[in-house]
């Protein structure tokens, strides 16, 4: 977090964004917090499924001082949209996330509920600047409903006669890639700092035990970097330049444990990578 923030500092950029599953609000975590508010610019936070393990939005967007669980700013030409994709659907009501009530069949988690679909419409609708879009849950893979966002967001570009909505940011997958879906840029945007396996990893050789001991139970089943990992992005009215940052997966390494370079059907890689985008 450090790194993150003196980098930021550094580059003078406007405004810092996390994507979600950031820190809790206890006094354990303050420390993250009070580095996050060292930044002297724009701060702004996307609510991530983990967030919601203790807590109900309300205390959490209230916590981290956010002015919803989605809303959206301008800053210079260009206008954010921050959108929540914590809803459970049943086939027949949307619940929000809340104190880890999501651990359920994964076909009922991750909705972006129909009060936010109408808001997403008029917000889009509202203003006459390119938009980019931040989410935890990726629109073009991980949200459930997903396609409906997208016709939302597509159905506006052909509205407005150019390409107005130009990219959209994701951060559940602890995974890198970018992809183009009709006309809009998806980037999916590793973890900070490390990449969950959900199986043993043989973390007892990287760290000495009173680290594992302390941690276990996400070291246990996760493989770290051995640097952290954050993107800085510039605009321009002719496009967009991602640059991120690589390191190297702490050994043991995937391929020392005989693993797939994929985890399901995402990349397992250790960095951010560079992209860009003309509009």
């Amino acid at each position: 977090m450090a790194a993150f923030i003196q980098t930021a500092k550094d580059k003078n950029v406007d405004f810092i964004i996390d994507l979600g599953d950031f820190c809790r609000l206890d006094s354990a975590s303050l420390v993250y917090r009070n580095l996050w508010n060292s930044f002297p610019g724009g701060k702004h936070h996307v609510i991530g499924n983990h967030d919601m393990d203790r807590y109900t939005y309300q205390e959490y967007t209230q916590g981290m001082n956010m002015p919803g669980r989605y809303y959206s700013f301008d800053q210079g030409d260009f206008h954010f949209i921050v959108l929540d994709g914590n809803n459970l659907f049943d086939g027949k009501e949307y619940t929000h996330y809340a104190k880890a009530n999501y651990y359920v069949d994964a076909k009922k988690r991750a909705h972006i509920d129909p009060e936010q679909m109408e808001w997403l419409r008029n917000d889009l609708a509202a203003t006459d600047k390119r938009c980019i879009l931040f989410s935890h849950q990726s629109i073009e893979q991980a949200l459930n409903n997903g396609t409906e966002v997208r016709k939302i967001l597509e159905a506006e570009n052909k509205r407005a006669g150019y390409k107005k909505v130009v990219m959209a940011f994701g951060g559940h997958n602890h995974s890198n890639y970018s992809k183009e879906i009709n006309g809009i840029t998806y980037v999916q945007i590793n973890s900070a700092s490390y990449v969950w396996i959900g199986e043993p990893t043989q973390t007892e050789k990287r760290y000495p035990k009173e680290v594992n001991d302390r941690f276990g139970g996400i070291l246990k089943y996760s493989i770290t970097y051995t640097k952290p990992l954050y993107a800085i992005v510039t605009l321009s009215s002719k496009g967009a330049t991602l640059k991120g940052r690589k390191a190297r997966f702490v050994p043991p390494t995937p391929k020392e444990l005989h693993m797939n370079d994929s985890v399901g059907m995402f990349p397992l890689v250790s960095r951010i990578q560079d992209v860009n985008v003309k509009f």
